[in-house]
């Protein structure tokens, strides 16, 4: 199962170099990443997605609170949760494919960001699922490149799930 783990860190250098490191010594792979500022001056949140049990995780999480620099560890994988991802994505086109395309890109509301006379580049924002789902509908085209960021999530202030609306 995939967890994601919020980590809040004193916005130090080398912490993300000894978090990496944690995870390489026990062979873990880091699926997804986003670090960047968080709510107070001096802090940042780092996002990681971690393909693991829950054991592990519970592991991982005490190793994390012993490094230097560690402010909190959060496994936000059960919470609701309001979860973004950024993607570009940089399609070969022919004139006859990019009326298809732009339609594709309006049911997803994705942004063109660049058009050149043999490709378009689209800017999709949204929840993971809605990054795959538009990936997939545009691998029958030719996907010259795509740049992802890592997923980057926060706890719903409401504490309601998701999953629950989708069922009610």
């Amino acid at each position: 199962m995939k967890h994601t783990l919020s980590v809040l860190v004193e916005d130090e250098s080398g912490v993300l170099t000894r978090i990496a490191g944690l995870f390489a010594r026990r062979g873990f792979n880091i699926e997804s990443l986003a670090v960047g500022p968080a709510e107070e001056i001096g802090i940042s949140r780092i996002t990681m997605v971690v393909p693991s049990d829950e054991r592990t995780i519970e592991q991982l999480t005490k190793q994390l609170y012993k490094l230097v620099n560690i402010l909190k560890v959060e496994d936000i994988t059960n919470l609701p949760c309001i979860e973004r991802e950024l993607m570009l994505i940089k399609i070969q086109t022919q004139l006859s494919e990019r009326s298809e395309i732009l339609e594709i890109a309006q049911v997803f509301r994705a942004h063109v960001v660049d058009l050149s006379e043999d490709s378009i580049i689209l800017e999709v924002t949204g929840d993971p699922g809605k990054t795959a789902a538009i990936e997939k509908l545009l691998s029958k085209f030719s996907i010259k490149e795509i740049a992802r960021t890592g997923k980057i999530s926060l706890i719903r202030g409401s504490n309601i799930s998701t999953n629950y609306l989708k069922s009610a």
